[in-house]
């Protein structure tokens, strides 16, 4: 086991942790510490995305037996997303043909969150009890799982800050609704990549076990210790991070 898999495994391990908290799985942290390393770029998005997989995966129970994963809200995105990511990670695409129009979504919805923050609480009253239209989840759900497809990303930077933005649900109710839509997503991309021969590196047992630890952290944080208002300002560092990804590899 050489220093490079030990130093991505650490920081893997915060990642999920910041990540998880928030209800996402961490694929845009992952690609950025690998560009940071210098993995071998045809197994970043691979990587990326078996690493969403067991995040999402405990997120997703996690806020389910906390009850803020409400299906009724999930489906309508999931339906057009898992196709479309499917497809999408199929696609190579030059990296300046999308990165900074990417970029530049994230760090408005991160200015717009950080914002925010301070009236989350009364946001989320009027949240409460409003459900997703199933048009506008569709069309919302194709578009995202065909970006989270072409990135390597589960999607839930995308779509978390549209779901407080829209007022279609409270803050952990978006975190476990976006925990859900990671999971299905990175599951069809990652099914659409290998499909591709793309490969695993033999370190991810490795990183697995790192960002499990993580996820474990994470999601306890977003649970049961941080505030409404912590929740989003974590959010918006997410979303930043995301961002400074997407331009600087």
């Amino acid at each position: 086991m050489n220093g490079e898999a030990v130093l991505l495994a650490g920081l893997f391990l915060l990642v999920a942790t910041l990540y998880s908290s928030v209800g996402h799985a961490g694929a845009s942290g992952y690609l950025a510490a690998m560009a940071l390393v210098g993995l071998a770029p045809e197994q970043m998005r691979p990587t990326a995305l078996a690493l969403n997989l067991l995040v999402g995966g405990i997120g997703l129970y996690r806020f389910w037996r906390g009850g803020f994963v409400r299906w009724r809200n999930i489906l309508p995105f999931v339906l057009a997303s898992a196709p479309a990511a499917y497809f999408a990670a199929q696609i190579e695409l030059p990296k300046d043909s999308y990165s900074m129009l990417l970029a530049g979504v994230l760090l408005v919805a991160a200015i717009g969150v950080f914002r925010s923050a301070t009236r989350a609480e009364s946001d989320d009253l009027r949240a409460s009890d409003r459900q997703v239209p199933w048009i506008i989840g569709l069309v919302v759900g194709g578009a995202i799982g065909t970006l989270s497809g072409l990135t390597g990303t589960g999607g839930a930077i995308f779509l978390t800050p549209l779901l407080l933005f829209a007022h279609w649900m409270p803050t952990r109710d978006a975190s476990g609704t976006s925990v859900a839509f990671v999971w299905i997503n990175s599951l069809t991309a990652l099914a659409g990549l290998l499909r591709s021969e793309q490969t695993l590196p033999d370190s991810l047992p490795l990183w697995l076990g790192a960002v499990a630890v993580g996820a474990l952290i994470g999601t306890q944080l977003g649970l049961r210790w941080l505030p409404v208002r912590g929740l989003r300002y974590a959010l918006g560092v997410v979303l930043l991070i995301a961002a400074t990804k997407l331009v600087s590899t």
